[in-house]
């Protein structure tokens, strides 16, 4: 007969598994506090947003759901040594002077380059001997922008303490300084009365307000007004100015909240594919449009849309009422603007509007409509790939483009998730619309991740944002929302240009190469974006240029999101940890077997002053 009652060691046995159930059921609880500590720790280090910053995590803290986040302790069976028994460099921060710096409009260096055609305010990169590895700092006194809308009429004057503007352009009413903030009533060179009624006018020929018109182009924008507005027509802008006399033009758009970058039309082609825009616009932006055989109306035909709008307003039409006022010839202004309309003529734009200062022409929308093609005398560009333009110089041709490439787009936002002409015509190698259509869903799955990660994002704390290696442009189509845009980047190091992809779905973009500086003012924007960034660019250039260039371009408390490999993100979270970054690593989505894992970083508030820095 068996013994009914345990014996004393199975009964010892029983309390040991217990008291390990126990131990294991505690885990779960005790990364969940530490989880949740790291993010009350995090927001104490942040400043508050009346002088410094926004406290930023401590909002964090309030708003994330710790459930979400798995395996906190990724560090300690992932490189653990490299991240904590290897000295860090610790960067300084660079002297006063360069507050503003821009490393490729360096206008030091433009003084010593040539004038003739804008070549001095075109890129002109430093060497690696040249380049700075320091801390940009913020001017003294520096304070988060205005959330928008507000921004778009508001800017701190500490931000960007310039003053010059305001007397240059106080006849346009484009800008005003009032106390302590800039003052934007939303006046022009061409449009003092306001921008809005001038887009009015401009909508009673081009259709804006259905959705046909998403993406435009200004030239030589000032400080952004035309986009600024634009904006409240559900049309997405991106202004480009050079770095000139007028002090800060493009660094005002983008504390305004509005796209721009440093730019001109000058003997490169602009970073920006073929048939990108539904409407291209200058308002006395003063380019020499006939000089070089009419070069520079031939680009803007190269990244208009078959079916876009060109708008020119201001000199040299109207001459024969302005051209007192232009201090120019009557005959000299009559034959450019002859000459103007000639070229439109022979690039088969339709003229559409013509009254007063402002002149519209269409661009035909089917190739095969244009008899002027058949001329001899017209020079078709020559290369079969009319999107390959980093650095490559203008030519004095006309870009073809095929039937299949007219196709029109969907009214925005349909066209958002919509499969792009590019894609279902297999103009992206190894893109197809069932590809495509996975990215899309993958990347909402991923912005939904990080939306659990920090609330912040599409609250409007975080406005101007940059994904720095944007593939198709599904992260940006997945955060999509009136209170932020985004600023698509492509880098020419990718296998696939996807950028004409970008623009098809109604979002604007740029090329760029991330071995060189972006054409930006420091502290541009809220929120940067990178997945794949690092192995794309390995071997190809120093990591710690690139994390340098980020910090440059990032507001102080603003904040970054990494994917990639766990390694690259352990020697990336090395080096922001020397430049005042706090950092956390999480495991992907799916868990922590998958190798990519997520880098999230904040940077900290400080700024300079005279050669030191507060924190």
């Amino acid at each position: 007969m068996l013994d009914s009652c345990p014996s004393p060691s199975k009964m010892r046995n029983s309390k040991a598994h217990a008291s390990n159930r126990r131990t294991r059921s505690s885990l779960p609880i005790i990364i969940l506090v530490s989880l949740c500590c790291f993010f009350y720790v995090l927001g104490a280090w942040q400043k508050s947003g009346t002088g410094r910053g926004d406290s930023i995590a401590l909002r964090i803290t309030k708003e994330t759901d710790c459930t979400t986040l798995p395996n906190l302790y990724f560090e300690t069976h992932h490189n653990r040594e490299d991240t904590t028994l290897t000295t860090v460099r610790v960067f300084e921060p660079c002297e006063e002077q360069y507050t503003d710096y821009t490393p490729c409009q360096d206008p030091s260096r433009a003084m010593r380059l040539p004038k003739e055609n804008m070549v001095y305010t075109e890129r002109h990169c430093p060497s690696e001997q040249e380049k700075l590895r320091c801390l940009i700092p913020a001017p003294k006194g520096y304070v988060a922008p205005f959330p928008w809308p507000k921004s778009r009429d508001f800017v701190p004057y500490k931000n960007v303490p310039y003053k010059s503007l305001t007397v240059d352009e106080a006849v346009q009413n484009s800008v005003q300084f009032d106390g302590d903030v800039f003052k934007f009533p939303g006046g022009g060179s061409m449009f003092p009365q306001g921008a809005d009624a001038y887009i009015d006018e401009l909508a009673t020929v081009v259709p804006i307000k259905d959705g046909t018109i998403r993406t435009a182009l200004d030239t030589g924008c000032g400080v952004a007004s035309f986009g600024a507005y634009l904006l409240m027509k559900n049309v997405l802008t991106m202004s480009f100015a050079p770095r000139d006399s007028h002090e800060a033009q493009v660094q005002f758009a983008l504390e305004r909240g509005v796209p721009a970058v440093i730019g001109v039309l000058g003997t490169m082609k602009l970073p920006y594919p073929s048939r990108s825009f539904d409407m291209a616009h200058c308002s006395h932006c003063l380019v020499p449009w006939t000089l070089n055989e009419g070069v520079y109306m031939m680009e803007v035909d190269r990244v208009l849309r078959p079916g876009g709008y060109w708008i020119l307003s201001g000199h040299p039409v109207n001459w024969r009422q302005n051209y007192q006022a232009w201090k120019r010839p009557r005959e000299e202004l009559e034959e450019e603007f002859r000459r103007i309309q000639s070229l439109a003529e022979l690039l088969c734009w339709e003229k559409k509007y013509e009254k007063g200062d402002i002149i519209i022409w269409q661009k035909i929308a089917s190739s095969s409509e244009c008899n002027r093609r058949k001329d001899k005398s017209i020079w078709m560009c020559a290369s079969s790939d009319s999107d390959n333009v980093w650095y490559k110089k203008m030519e004095a041709c006309i870009t073809p483009y095929s039937e299949e490439e007219t196709r029109p787009l969907k009214p925005f936002p349909d066209r958002l998730f919509a499969v792009p002409p590019r894609v279902s015509l297999g103009q992206v190698q190894g893109v197809t619309p069932e590809s495509y259509q996975k990215d899309s869903m993958l990347w909402r799955k991923h912005v939904n991740a990080y939306r659990r990660i920090n609330k912040l994002i599409g609250s409007g704390r975080y406005r101007n944002i940059m994904d720095m290696n944007a593939g198709l442009g599904s992260f940006a189509a997945a955060i999509h929302s009136p209170n932020l845009w985004v600023m698509n980047v492509v880098p020419i190091a990718s296998e696939r240009n996807t950028l004409g992809v970008i623009y098809e779905r109604g979002l604007i973009g740029i090329y760029h190469d991330w071995c060189e500086a972006f054409s930006t003012y420091p502290r541009t924007y809220d929120l940067i974006h990178g997945s794949g960034l690092f192995s794309l660019y390995q071997h190809k250039c120093e990591m710690e240029d690139i994390l340098l260039e980020m910090d440059r371009i990032l507001r102080p408390e603003g904040a970054a999101i990494l994917r990639d490999h766990a390694d690259l993100l352990n020697q990336v979270r090395k080096i922001v940890s020397g430049m005042r970054w706090k950092t956390k690593m999480l495991d992907h989505e799916d868990g922590p077997l998958v190798p990519e894992k997520i880098l999230i970083c904040v940077k900290e508030y400080w700024v300079g002053t005279g050669g030191d820095s507060i924190l």
